[in-house]
């Protein structure tokens, strides 16, 4: 399939197009939600500060929950492309790596035995473990002659996912106390993330993301093939190892301060090779953006779909997410 956007200039609009409607998300982020607002409060929130509840709730709700938003959108946008050019798995989320299910084994286990009950320990407990479980799969997808491999790596992932998943259960059933909470958390959210929370993870992510623009390049040669990216002077090794930190530095930053959010690193990449076509170098700017757009209009919907409560945005995410992945696996059944 062609690109919807063939050369550099309209791909520079598309992303100026994109810029604007991420704008206009994060706007709405902040003005709807259950306490009615609407930009002139917004506003008068900063300039004018009355100390009123619409006013409490922009500052100290929603424009960190936006923010935190965006950030945590970027990064499952970026390591999502990576991931799937990486793994050259068009269907690769990042619960493929162990790293959703290992965030959520070390912050159950903490509960459980530690009593932990703090929002800004869950975040360096969530970051400590999703980086365990990244080294675990790694390592494991390196044994061997050949070395690193996709097929090995997906393998490696699901059985952490599926050892972490179980001592999760096991966990849970046998400490109830806090089974909310930690449900709850594990569901995914960005409600109530204050930005002292989005300051201690945002120079990892930051890192990251410069680091995954870098590695585009790289990693566009790579697809070319093994053989041919060494033809050309390549140090696969290098990248691969240097791509595989920043995916796991990305997802570990984003579960450890918002939960485990599936599906938007799946979906994420689709759009982008559906509008700029395979070149990683797009797809990771084009990825950056669209991963916000998509979380903030999840975590927007998410506010509205159990008034006067709210759904997890994990709910959401998976709502939108799994129909996309069942009409992917078919379109990728059908090619083989």
């Amino acid at each position: 399939m062609s690109p919807l956007l063939r050369n550099g200039a309209l791909k520079l609009i598309g992303l100026c197009a994109a810029a604007l409607l991420l704008v206009a998300f994060v706007c709405s982020s902040i003005v709807y939600g259950v306490i009615s607002t609407n930009w002139q409060t917004a506003v008068d929130a900063y300039l004018h500060f009355n100390g009123s509840n619409e006013h409490i709730a922009i500052r100290e709700l929603r424009v960190p929950r936006a923010l935190v938003a965006v950030c945590v959108g970027v990064s499952l946008g970026l390591s999502g492309t990576l991931l799937q050019a990486l793994t050259r798995n068009p269907l690769a989320d990042l619960g493929l790596m162990g790293i959703n299910s290992g965030a959520g084994l070390a912050v159950v286990a903490a509960i459980a035995f530690f009593s932990v009950g703090s929002l800004n320990q869950f975040t360096w407990i969530a970051f400590a473990g999703a980086v365990a479980s990244g080294i675990v799969v790694y390592v494991l997808g390196s044994v061997g002659r050949e070395g690193l491999s996709p097929l090995k790596v997906t393998l490696a992932g699901a059985a952490v996912t599926a050892l972490a998943s179980s001592l999760i259960h096991a966990l849970l059933l046998v400490d109830k106390r806090n089974m909310d909470e930690v449900l709850f958390w594990l569901a995914g959210s960005v409600q109530g993330r204050k930005l002292s929370l989005l300051a201690d993870v945002l120079p990892y992510m930051a890192v990251a993301w410069v680091g995954a623009l870098i590695l585009s390049g790289p990693i566009n040669t790579l697809m070319l093939g093994e053989d041919v990216a060494k033809g050309l002077g390549q140090r696969t090794v290098v990248v691969k190892a240097a791509a595989g930190v920043v995916i796991m530095t990305l997802c570990a930053a984003s579960v450890a301060i918002a939960g485990p959010i599936a599906f938007i690193g799946l979906v994420s990449p689709h759009i982008c090779r559906y509008l700029v076509g395979r070149d990683i170098r797009w797809m990771a700017v084009y990825s950056a953006f669209v991963g916000a757009i998509l979380l903030l209009a999840a975590d927007i919907a998410a506010r509205f779909a159990a008034m006067p409560g709210e759904m997890p945005i994990g709910v959401m995410t998976a709502l939108i997410g799994t129909p996309f992945f069942i009409y992917a696996a078919r379109k990728e059944w059908a090619k083989s």
